[in-house]
């Protein structure tokens, strides 16, 4: 009796308020992706009054196959995986490898560089916008995939969470294996790094997805429909059919779709980074 006293005490009297909650958020998220799931597979040309009349028959696939055999949408999603992997790994290497250094490793000015990483979070990116685009036109990068992904591989972010990560290493683990006569190096990719997993499957997740939404970059930095990323094809698409529905929403689909398809298969890795960064949706 005590027991089950002690159990409708611990029970939160708001449980049933946040569930629902919690369902009315989800389904405001969710209809929309379901209506344009069913505006993508109407014939060509519909259009109606009710709104209804959407999730009713007729329905065909005719438009997902005239785009991908006749538009450049399934290259801009190329595009973006590319650059977005790319982007992706360079930039764990980099911070991975500068947060090692300021972490572990003993030099001159080492407070100094992390300040000036500390520094770095309060520019706003659209601030570098214009010297960085003088920089890489300098270098003869502009139109190119490397002009796409480098100028996007500085993480400050990246470098000061992954530095307060290697700061947490027991010192002792370290000082054992630099006695045992391992070189800084495999220090780094043999113990240091492997411990790190969680921070980099963070900012792995939280890089690939900004440069997969990424819109002003490759906006300025591209001129060729060739080498377009989703973020900049789809509007120029969708401008040629401001008058429809149907078309616009299956390009967004098929826009969509990879990025769904990767959200349910990483949905813990996503969920984890959120909570490991500290960032709040």
């Amino acid at each position: 009796m005590s027991n089950s006293k002690l159990l409708l005490r611990n029970r939160d009297p708001y449980r049933g308020l946040k569930v629902a909650i919690g369902v009315l958020v989800s389904i405001l998220f969710i209809v929309p992706i379901i209506w344009m799931l069913f505006v993508s597979i109407k014939p060509n040309g519909f259009a109606t009054s009710n709104p209804l009349d959407w999730f009713a028959p007729p329905f065909t696939i005719a438009n997902y196959i005239d785009l991908i055999w006749n538009s450049m949408i399934l290259q801009w999603v190329l595009n973006s995986f590319i650059v977005g992997i790319l982007t992706t790994v360079i930039t764990l290497i980099i911070t991975s490898l500068a947060a090692f250094a300021i972490s572990q490793m003993k030099f001159r000015f080492k407070r100094f560089i992390f300040i000036f990483f500390l520094l770095g979070l309060m520019i706003p990116g659209e601030a570098t916008i214009i010297p960085l685009y003088e920089i890489v036109k300098a270098m003869n990068m502009i139109d190119t995939y490397e002009g796409l992904i480098l100028p996007m591989v500085a993480s400050p972010i990246g470098v000061i969470i992954l530095k307060s990560f290697f700061d947490g290493v027991p010192k002792e683990v370290v000082e054992s294996a630099r006695i045992d006569g391992c070189s800084y190096f495999k220090l780094y990719y043999k113990i240091v790094l492997p411990l790190a997993k969680p921070a980099l499957a963070a900012i792995g997740i939280f890089t690939f997805i900004g440069s997969w939404n990424n819109f002003l970059w490759p906006y300025l930095s591209i001129l060729s429909e060739t080498l377009y990323t989703l973020p900049v094809g789809l509007p120029v698409f969708n401008s040629a059919y401001s008058q429809a529905y149907v078309l616009p929403m299956t390009a967004n689909a098929i826009a969509s779709l990879p990025v769904i398809v990767a959200f349910l298969l990483f949905e813990k890795q996503i969920v984890k980074g959120i909570s490991f960064t500290g960032i709040k949706g």
